[in-house]
């Protein structure tokens, strides 16, 4: 799979549904839910980001092209549970969507933990 170009297309992604928000929801949402809006937007961003940066480690040699997939598997996942959960939590008013969000904080976490686990292991060759 290629995470680099999934990676900038999730951050492609990310200023739409931010732009879409600050302009067509402008004066629609709540200060509530503006604000669960905007997290779900600096999530995004973030882990995108981080999707795009960890789909060039192992071609830097720092992670092996195996954990990276599962790394960025996780943020993706993470991205469309969390931030997509806060979205829609956003637009249609119903609390029951937030009890997803903690699903993808889950799938959040758990990328970050295994990059650390895998950086901190080293020799990324020996891994593939």
């Amino acid at each position: 799979m290629n995470w680099s170009s999934i990676g900038a297309l999730v951050l492609a992604v990310a200023v739409m549904i931010g732009a879409f928000g600050a302009h067509a929801l402008q004066g629609r949402l709540d200060e509530y839910s503006r604000g669960v809006y905007e997290t779900g937007v600096l999530y995004h961003f973030f882990h995108a980001l981080g999707l795009l940066i960890v789909s060039f480690l192992p071609r830097i040699g720092a992670l092996a092209a195996k954990q990276a997939n599962w790394i960025c598997a996780l943020l993706l996942v993470g991205i469309v549970l969390f931030s997509g959960s806060l979205y829609a939590l956003a637009i249609s008013g119903v609390r029951m969507l937030g009890a997803v969000t903690p699903l993808g904080g889950v799938a959040f976490i758990a990328a970050w933990v295994l990059l650390g686990f895998c950086l901190l292991k080293g020799d990324p060759v020996s891994h593939e």
